[in-house]
């Protein structure tokens, strides 16, 4: 039974239910996403049940278990419409029926069970391997192009203030990728594309893998083209309620890689930052309570 066949029976068959199986119901209609997305244990707390009673409810339907149901869920969410204006369309449609606070509420949802999902052992050890290689490179050239540059921009941006080597492949006319012509062994490319992927940024990646560089690639798939040229791949998922895909979880990956350079690089890292202060301290980059006091006088 699919997601639509479900909703159409819950519909069909709600005013009949137990109080308690109505309540589970009322649930799976209100929160698709969070079906979709969240365990069952999860659910059942922010539903305020117990998980038994998901699981009566999806028997109740005809299904082995509440596992049968959420799959149903999931399988409908990764089926979703290509393209972002036939998804555009699709969230158009669900807000006329739903509403702002049903939506966002998903969106929220979608985005918790991502993160969350980062925490799993294999992510934290693609995570731990990551970040070695990040650390021991001679230099990492930080690569990714529209949705995916904020997250390789702030990997370049940590990473020059902790004194690491780093180059931003980025520049106006087009000339981001003439920075690799100085990628070679001993150096990483950290690479950044979910799909849609972007040719460009494959094809760097095929440039630094030809020149002898490491690859570390930030996707959302084992079947992404760069995980397929990569040396260590860290995962990320995307799918949210909305047309466009969430970067989200890529900014969290850079986060916790950050840190974890920085954790490595030790002493080195202290004395860079404290110096990456002082020059921007020289420049009153920021505003402070002094300097606001002074104004006012």
């Amino acid at each position: 039974m699919d997601r639509s066949a479900l909703q159409n029976a819950l519909t069909e068959r709600f005013a009949t239910l137990p109080t308690q199986l109505r309540a589970v119901a009322r649930w799976v209609l209100d929160h698709p996403a969070d079906v979709a997305l969240l365990t069952t244990r999860e659910q059942a707390k922010r539903a305020g049940l117990s998980p038994a009673t998901f699981t009566r409810l999806a028997q109740r339907m005809g299904l082995p278990g509440y596992d049968a149901l959420r799959a149903a869920y999931a399988a409908s969410l990764r089926q979703r419409p290509d393209g972002f204006v036939n998804r555009a369309t699709e969230l158009l449609e669900r807000h006329g029926d739903e509403g702002d606070g049903a939506l966002a509420q998903d969106m929220f949802a979608a985005l918790a069970e991502h993160i969350r999902a980062l925490r799993e052992p294999e992510s934290i050890a693609r995570l731990e391997r990551a970040a070695t290689m990040l650390a021991d490179a001679r230099s990492v050239f930080c690569f990714g192009l529209r949705s995916a540059f904020p997250a390789v921009y702030m990997l370049d941006y940590i990473r020059a203030m902790i004194g690491a080597g780093s180059v931003l492949c980025d520049g106006a006319g087009g000339r981001g990728v003439d920075a690799l012509r100085r990628i070679g062994p001993g150096d990483v490319l950290f690479v950044a594309s979910v799909s849609p992927y972007t040719r460009l940024t494959v094809e760097a990646a095929v440039y630094a893998r030809d020149k002898g560089a490491a690859i570390v690639a930030l996707t959302d798939s084992l079947h992404s083209p760069l995980a397929a040229l990569a040396d260590e791949t860290v995962l990320v998922r995307t799918e949210t309620p909305s047309f466009f895909h969430t970067m989200t979880p890529a900014f969290a990956v850079v986060e916790c890689l950050a840190a974890l350079m920085t954790a490595k690089q030790g002493k080195p890292a202290l004395d860079a930052i404290a110096a990456s202060e002082a020059h921007l301290d020289v420049f009153s980059t920021y505003e402070t309570a002094h300097r606001t006091s002074r104004r006012r006088k």
